[in-house]
């Protein structure tokens, strides 16, 4: 009987007020604290109450609440109609709310409305990696106690595998829809993160799926198909709602007393239009996800989510985004009370929603948005623009067709989480992505034979929450590394610290350790304490004692040694890189639930290495010289800046973006490419009277100007395995262009010997294009150079 409270108020449209007038305090118990009513009048009331219940209220399967139920009079309401059109059925329910029922349904905790068999809805979930509690629309019991939980995206992306990244997505989808299919879950997920790792001291940095604009756009619209495509013809039926965020240009969270609240992010329109927006419009346009949230930060003076060009300019103008806006929690009330935007609370509800905010992740669009409308401030049709696109997203997700277990994946159940398939594929993830950045020969993979006694080291080894970093949940189960590891072979471990954070190494244990072992395996890095979200780095050193802790079993060790990091961003390990005795290095991100069978896959051979870093490693002495809050991604040698990314950064690397060995040799030959592309124009057109370096990207220009590269694969080694093919082209030096940039990724598996045709189809205006200093997109005219690996080509591009 909880509904009951709601049916003793009435809104002032209610044809029921003049009859329960007595009745309208908030709450039925407050008719004890005044003077009785008469019987009869009293006994009215109350049959009144339940008839309304019985009539009204929402509907219940297996602790979901839904809309448009069988039983009542709510699903003779238009818009609970399948069968009309779904912006008719959402102009319907509009229609019938009052100015404060319509002021609920523009905050996260969304209100119900039990005259219409609303019931009350939560729109914050997350799905980063899994299906997470981090978020009140989520959460684990008896009935669901986890879910798979995948390697953080970082890792991910350094699998370069699109397919990948799309099959995840629909793993979460069905575990999501499951778990809501029993009340511990929503259908609206606020991921995937998909901003640019612009600085390797961000916290969440490892959210991402790193520095480069085509590998996060692939991804980010990867994952959203994957989340959001269902079976159904109608293609705008959603299985899942995934959100694009944090929009736009937010990589610094909390940096010596600089923090993303107050933080005004100053970008150039060049660095803006090809660095920060290509994926946020890939996610829309590609992906065609269902909502993109706006960050805490300003850009160049304007709080994100008030900005107007930002959210309806660009969003819906431009991109024709299909849902809605939300905000970063409580970003409206951030830029009045720490940005001091506006002067009153009013004003700030209006400018975002007048910017084209549909969705407050928080309360401060439902108590001041009545206020703004009755100060003339916003009016009451924008409120209704709001609430449609929101409305519209619900109807796409079946949330207004009835009961769930009637509707598509309405069979899905606790049965469906955490399968043996699932769990296969987080294990997968984990070896897809694992970077194998130094092997020298006769070092990995181990044998399982020959070693008899392996030493396992570090603050990671044996660590379970760590794997799975954050914005996680309750995972299926954990495989550390030390379990993974003593799966195969005899070992003996040793933390060598007592946290992460290794104020005090305990060398002397693990030394002896090290010493009597065949091969020693030392896991160190990072957890959620030194990077995360409101936690950015200060340098680029491995945390504490760590580097004395391996350098020192690196001098005892009496076999190989092999270095496993696991983190988010990279680290400067030049000591580790030219240590003879390190005899090999592992990166393996926060590799989920399965990291530490994932680990001992690739320490032991079973699995050959195929990822590739996603983010450039530098050495401590970028970090001395940069700012964080420098966004300026091109290097300026007037000023010594160096630049950023492996896009437009000129100083040394540890590790640079993209690297990654594997136990096989991989050769590439060009097997088809063009020497010159030719691009036509109008017979007046300037450039063929005076010199041209760059052509505007024009649709009719572009049509038809595309081409075929083929390149020839062969594994050289002994060993089968993934290889992961990149294709990267360095333009003409105009327009302050990047030094090189990627425009397309394969992986391709290969048996030992074997080969394989890999293809690109290549866009002149879309992949061979530049932005110039304006924000215009050109296509530089010159000599391109093509390049995968050592092979090059050179392509000119001509009028």
């Amino acid at each position: 009987m909880k509904q009951r409270s709601h049916f003793c108020s009435f809104s002032s449209n209610s044809p029921l007020k003049a009859t329960t007038s007595m009745a309208s305090s908030s709450s039925c118990s407050s008719v004890h604290n005044r003077a009785a009513p008469p019987k009869a009048l009293l006994c009215f009331c109350f049959a009144l109450c339940y008839i309304l219940l019985c009539l009204c209220s929402v509907s219940s399967v297996s602790g979901q609440s839904f809309a448009c139920g069988e039983s009542g009079n709510a699903s003779s309401f238009p818009f609970c109609d399948k069968s009309l059109a779904a912006d008719a059925r959402v102009a319907d329910l509009v229609q019938r709310l009052t100015l404060q029922e319509k002021i609920t349904f523009l905050v996260n905790s969304a209100g119900s409305v039990s005259r219409l068999g609303i019931p009350k809805y939560e729109w914050w979930s997350e799905a980063l990696h899994g299906v997470s509690y981090v978020g009140p629309g989520t959460r684990f019991s008896s009935v669901v106690p986890g879910a798979t939980s995948f390697p953080q995206p970082i890792l991910t992306a350094a699998s370069f595998n699109n397919s990948l990244f799309e099959a995840i997505g629909r793993v979460v989808s069905t575990e999501a829809r499951a778990m809501y299919n029993v009340g511990l879950a929503g259908l609206t997920y606020w991921s995937p993160n998909i901003n640019i790792f612009r600085d390797p001291r961000w916290g969440r940095g490892q959210e991402t799926p790193g520095e480069d604009p085509l590998l996060t756009s692939n991804y980010g619209s990867g994952y959203v198909r994957g989340l959001q495509q269902t079976d159904s013809e109608d293609k705008s039926r959603l299985k899942v709602a995934a959100c694009c965020k944090h929009y736009t240009a937010y990589d610094l969270d909390n940096w010596k007393g600089v923090d993303r609240y107050t933080f005004n992010a100053v970008v150039t329109k060049q660095d803006m239009d090809d660095t920060f927006q290509p994926p946020f419009k890939s996610c829309v346009l590609d992906g065609n996800v269902a909502s993109v949230m706006c960050s805490y930060n300003k850009v160049n003076g304007t709080p994100t989510c008030a900005d107007p060009d930002l959210l309806s300019g660009v969003i819906r103008g431009e991109w024709n985004l299909n849902g809605y806006i939300v905000t970063d929690c409580d970003s409206i009330d951030v830029y009045y009370k720490n940005q001091h935007y506006t002067k009153t609370p009013e004003e700030a509800a209006a400018k975002g929603i007048l910017a084209g905010v549909d969705l407050d992740c928080g309360s401060f669009l439902g108590k001041y948005t009545e206020g703004a409308v009755k100060g003339g401030l916003v009016t009451e049709a924008a409120i209704d623009k709001a609430i449609t696109n929101n409305f519209g997203t619900l109807m796409r997700l079946g949330f207004f067709d009835g009961d769930p277990s009637k509707q598509p994946y309405g069979n899905l159940g606790p049965k469906d989480v955490c399968t043996a398939a699932n769990q296969e594929l987080a294990r997968e993830t984990a070896r897809q992505g694992i970077v194998l950045l130094k092997n020298t020969p006769g070092s990995l993979p181990l044998s399982p034979t020959a070693i008899k006694s392996l030493a396992v080291i570090g603050p990671n080894g044996n660590v379970t929450k760590t794997m799975i970093g954050n914005y996680e949940g309750n995972p299926c189960k954990y495989t550390t590394p030390l379990q993974g590891l003593t799966a195969i072979v005899p070992t003996t471990f040793v933390a060598g610290c007592p946290d992460v954070a290794c104020g005090t190494a305990k060398v002397d244990d693990a030394t002896k350790l090290a010493a009597a072992a065949d091969a020693t395996v030392v896991i160190v890095g990072e957890n959620q304490s030194i990077e995360t979200e409101s936690h950015d780095r200060t340098d680029l050193y491995l945390p504490g004692q760590q580097t004395l802790l391996i350098t020192e079993v690196a001098k005892a060790s009496k076999g190989p040694l092999i270095l496993v990091i696991m983190s988010g961003g990279g680290f400067d390990i030049t000591f580790a890189k030219n240590n003879d005795k390190i005899t090999s290095i592992l990166w393996v991100g926060y590799p989920g639930e399965a990291g530490g069978a994932a680990i001992a896959d690739v320490i032991f051979g079973f699995y050959n290495p195929s990822g590739r870093l996603p983010m450039t490693w530098y050495p401590q002495a970028y970090v001395d010289k940069v700012p964080m809050t420098n966004m300026n991604m091109r290097a300026d040698p007037a000023s010594g800046y160096p630049g950023r990314t492996y896009r437009f950064y000129t100083g040394d690397t540890v590790y640079a973006f993209g690297d990654g060995i594997s136990y096989s040799t991989f050769n590439h030959r060009l097997v088809r490419a063009p020497n010159q592309v030719s691009i036509p124009l109008e017979e007046d057109h300037v450039c063929y009277s005076s010199s041209c370096q760059s052509l505007d990207v024009d649709e009719e220009r572009c049509q038809n100007l595309a081409f075929d590269i083929h390149l020839g694969v062969k594994n050289m080694g002994k060993m089968s395995g993934s290889h992961t093919v990149l294709l990267y082209s360095s333009p003409p030096s105009v327009h302050n262009a990047p030094k090189k940039h990627l425009l397309g990724f394969e992986k391709v598996f290969l048996s030992s010997q074997g080969e394989a045709l890999v293809k690109f189809n290549v866009d002149v205006c879309k992949h061979l294009s530049v932005v110039d200093e304006l924000g215009n997109r050109k296509v530089a005219l010159g000599d391109h150079v093509l390049h995968v690996g050592d092979l090059k080509q050179t392509l000119s591009v001509r009028i």
